[in-house]
């Protein structure tokens, strides 16, 4: 017993003796005590480095500024970076290691035999990094995105049905609607003497529009006026990779009391305010309907027909079980679903319709396939089954897929080792980045492959080519859950605007020349945000095809 009560004194008679000699006696102990803490923590994050180091060297490694710093800084989001990606390629062939710091070990992948295991590996084993993904966190939520294990798995046969065929079929009327009503407003600035338009601009507002109608059954008439939602998307996508860059930034407490944290949370805030509304208008409405069914019911009305559900109904339903999702879990999966499903087809359609306007006999005979699909219909509109009848201008659609993908690369971690071609091994806890333009742009895959050639996706071409070669909506079980829906809309977009437009490369009017320009417009240059634009935007020169009372939408 003497022994517990000497024990438990120890402290207190320490503390006594520390505050006896005074606050600079305190001060040096405390200081004392975080140098170790630190030199503890440094000594940690030295080792962890050296053992990623040597269990990496089975990869190559691309020159670094040095052991310590590794190639922080090199990985740049402009068009320069690209081409060095590019070069890299050509270097390595199949993979290379990247060390940002002693902080971040990756191993970056940009070749089919690599990308496969990868990719196909089980969700049980794949997590979401916090280097790519945790920052769109405070943005996205814990979203089917982000989530991981059994949460993911819950999440995805929650929100499967809603992109079951017979859903997708209903949406194709929607997608033909919201491009007339942009095609429209081209007619109008036309008119008007506006020759060339910025088309992530109008495109951006047309996807949003036919997102909100097909997935909530909302009608916004956001591409009547300037968008606040999309404004914020935009300034999100840019501060999330100028956060990428700086080491600094990936710690919250430092973070959000920057600027650019600040910034962040004000257009995150715009974002959650728009979907909150979106979600609640809806909830609203499926209140007020059960009511009204219930009444009909009541009265032994059997005449009401069966809605069909979209996506919001859905997320907000239960499952057999009783179970659904919680007010955070349905408000995540609405900012993510509402953000991939019109910034990327967004991103898609402009960069399509960039490679047709530079390649105009491509552009011609996509035309001609759509002439010949609509023949002596009264109205030019794109059905369910037009889409398989469109061949050559889906193999063009998805060669501007392979040329400029909307997502560059996803990154992945595992929870054991990977095994990889030659006897290479991923260790538990390394970033792994399946780079999609890489693979895209790999000339051990792809013959020329900076050029466009839609006759790639010929089906006499793509015999024998890995299915792991074209990886737009990356693959295996994290595999894109909304690609049908994108393809969709981007077949409808594209047929349509060839059918009323002839398009060609443009110019922004507000840029000043550059004398040392030696290109075209066609030298476009890009900008590899969250999605990929172009810089300055993307100017397109449109003639129209046919006058407005006929063919065409009227102005």
């Amino acid at each position: 017993m003497s022994v517990i009560a000497v024990v438990l004194g120890l402290p207190v008679v320490f503390l006594s003796g520390l505050l006896q000699g005074g606050p600079w006696r305190v001060l040096v102990v405390v200081a004392t005590a975080l140098a170790v803490a630190v030199g503890i923590a440094v000594a940690k994050l030295l080792l962890r480095h050296a053992w990623f180091t040597r269990r990496l060297s089975c990869f190559s490694t691309p020159r670094t500024h040095s052991w310590l710093i590794g190639h922080l800084g090199q990985m740049r989001d402009t068009e320069e970076g690209l081409l060095e990606v590019d070069s890299l390629i050509r270097t390595y062939g199949h993979s290379c290691c990247w060390f940002l710091g002693p902080f971040y070990h990756m191993v970056r992948v940009f070749h089919p035999d690599y990308t496969r295991p990868l990719l196909t590996a089980s969700a049980s084993i794949t997590v979401k990094d916090e280097l790519f993904y945790g920052i769109l966190r405070p943005w996205l939520g814990q979203s089917l995105l982000l989530s991981n294990g059994e949460e993911w798995s819950r999440r995805r046969r929650l929100l499967m049905p809603a992109f079951h065929f017979d859903i997708l079929k209903g949406y194709v009327a929607v997608f033909n609607t919201s491009a007339n009503t942009m095609h429209s407003k081209w007619m109008r600035l036309l008119s008007a003497g506006q020759g060339d338009l910025e088309m992530f601009q109008h495109v951006s507002l047309m996807t949003l529009d036919s997102l909100l109608k097909c997935a909530f059954s909302y009608n916004s008439c956001c591409q009547d006026t300037s968008s606040e939602y999309v404004s914020a998307i935009v300034e999100l996508g840019v501060l999330i990779m100028e956060r990428r860059q700086r080491i600094l930034h990936h710690w919250d407490w430092f973070y959000w009391r920057t600027a650019q944290g600040k910034r962040f949370r004000r257009a995150a805030d715009v974002v959650h305010s728009f979907t909150r509304g979106v979600v609640e208008q809806r909830r609203t409405l499926i209140h007020q309907q059960r009511v009204t069914e219930s009444q009909d019911a009541t009265a032994g009305d059997a005449s009401q027909k069966q809605k069909r559900k979209d996506f919001i109904d859905i997320i907000l339903a239960q499952d057999a079980e009783g179970h659904g999702l919680t007010d955070e879990e349905v408000q995540a999966e609405t900012d993510t679903f509402m953000f991939a499903g019109h910034d990327t087809t967004a991103s898609a359609i402009c960069w399509a319709l960039y490679n047709l306007a530079c390649h105009t006999h491509f552009q011609e005979r996509c035309r001609q396939e759509v002439m010949e699909l609509m023949g002596d219909r009264a109205e030019p509109e794109i059905k369910w089954t037009d889409l398989s009848s469109l061949p050559f201008t889906t193999m063009c659609i998805k060669e501007s897929l392979r040329l400029h993908s909307p997502v560059l690369a996803v990154t992945r971690q595992y929870t054991q080792d990977m095994d990889l071609p030659g006897d290479r091994t991923v260790p538990q806890g390394t970033i792994c980045l399946v780079s999609i333009y890489g693979t895209h742009h790999n000339p051990t895959v792809w013959s020329d492959p900076l050029e466009f050639d839609p006759q790639r996706f010929d089906p006499a071409n793509s015999r024998g080519r890995s299915p792991y070669a074209f990886i737009p909506f990356s693959s295996g079980p994290r595999n894109c859950i909304g690609q049908r829906f994108a393809m969709a809309e981007l077949q409808v977009l594209v047929a349509l605007t060839l059918l009323r437009f002839r398009l060609s490369p443009g110019v922004n009017p507000d840029a000043a020349p550059d004398p040392c320009a030696t290109s075209a417009p066609q030298g476009i240059r890009r900008l590899p945000q969250v999605v990929l634009r172009a810089e300055g935007g993307m100017w397109l020169q449109l003639e129209p095809l046919a006058p407005p009372d006929r063919e065409g939408p009227s102005a």
